[in-house]
């Protein structure tokens, strides 16, 4: 197990700062909010009456989204940060979700949860959607490479969709 978790960590730690287009400031600010997440996260988990009997020295790594991966140096930092928001969209889904659902304890959970969400939000609107800086011609061919990609990716989730309806998954 250890040596599975080195090996997918190798590779981003051998390699040097992903650079972005975003500006110092920008950054600055999404690097306080990622910290103060951090901590927030890791406050929550400490919390014995969250957490009350519950197995804590179990992890969950669940993401559509690849950001060790699409971080490494070898990708572009729009793949980087794309697959963060990734990351961060998925999280908040989930939290969001669960903030819904039956809780224990919804007068101590609820707000411990929110404000990871609020933090979230944040990031989300820091970062934001990536501006359009180029000539007419390169962002829309930009534009029509992420429109196949995202068309292969409805293909994709059509079929998949198609076989779920379809039943036959549960014969």
């Amino acid at each position: 197990m250890i040596l599975l978790l080195l090996s997918l960590s190798w590779r981003t730690s051998t390699g040097l700062p992903v650079r972005t287009g975003l500006s110092a400031e920008k950054c600055s600010d999404c690097s306080l909010l990622f910290k103060k997440l951090l901590l927030n996260i890791t406050g929550l988990l400490k919390d014995r009456e969250l957490f009350h009997r519950i197995d804590t020295d179990a992890a969950v790594v669940i993401s559509q989204a690849e950001t060790v991966l699409a971080c490494a140096p070898t990708l572009t930092q729009s793949e980087c940060l794309g697959n963060i928001m990734k990351d961060l969209a998925y999280y908040s889904a989930v939290i969001q979700s669960y903030t819904n659902s039956d809780l224990r304890l919804p007068e101590t959970e609820v707000p411990l949860l929110n404000s990871i969400l609020e933090i979230i939000r944040s990031l989300r609107k820091a970062v934001g959607a990536p501006k359009w800086e180029n000539s007419s011609y390169e962002n829309r061919q930009q534009m029509f490479k992420m429109m196949k990609g995202f068309q292969v990716r409805t293909i994709t989730i059509n079929r998949a969709l198609g076989y779920i309806s379809s039943g036959d998954h549960r014969k």
